[in-house]
């Protein structure tokens, strides 16, 4: 299957997120070894999955192939066991202009982290979609903030490219 999609930083919280139906997604990529992992193992709600990504073309994350199979909690649990690099966030589904906001508010230690991913069914749609007021900036193809990069760090381990983007730390409360 093959993932469209772009990534935000949130400038400031929709204040109607937390009337929004959400799911805890925790992330364990794998190998731990591995600089940027390719390999995801994640459970999102009472769902089980791993998938592996991998961009189309070199240099643009926006344009991903992605094999995903579905785990059973057993098989999960299993597979949990492995030594990787995790991360923990609440995601959020905010409609936004018809279409599904998927807004992850990073927990533990990248706590005050906040990006959105808008998903598209073709090239042309994605292309034309304008950020929307509540971000801050597109990120889609800034490596530090990339699933496999990540996981397994802090918010002070990536601060230095927030600043660069003037973002401020955000707290649902």
């Amino acid at each position: 299957m093959i993932e469209l999609e772009k990534t935000y930083l949130v400038k400031k919280l929709p204040e109607s997120l937390k009337n929004c139906e959400f799911k805890e997604i925790i992330d364990v990529y794998v190998p731990k070894s591995s600089e940027h992992p390719k390999l995801r193992l994640r459970k999102n709600g009472d769902k089980f999955e791993l998938t592996k990504k991998e961009p189309v073309n070199e240099g643009d994350a926006s344009h991903q192939e992605e094999q995903t199979i579905k785990l059973t909690e057993t098989e999960f649990n299993a597979l949990n066991n492995l030594e990787g690099k995790r991360v923990r966030k609440l995601r959020y589904y905010f409609d936004y202009n018809n279409r599904t906001a998927e807004i992850d508010v990073f927990q533990d230690a990248l706590k005050g982290l906040v990006i959105v991913d808008f998903e598209f069914t073709s090239i042309e749609e994605k292309d034309k979609f304008e950020m929307p007021d509540f971000c801050l900036a597109d990120i889609t193809q800034e490596l530090f903030t990339a699933g496999g990069m990540i996981c397994g760090k802090s918010y002070e381990d990536i601060e230095d490219d927030l600043n660069k983007l003037n973002y401020q730390k955000l707290f649902l409360e």
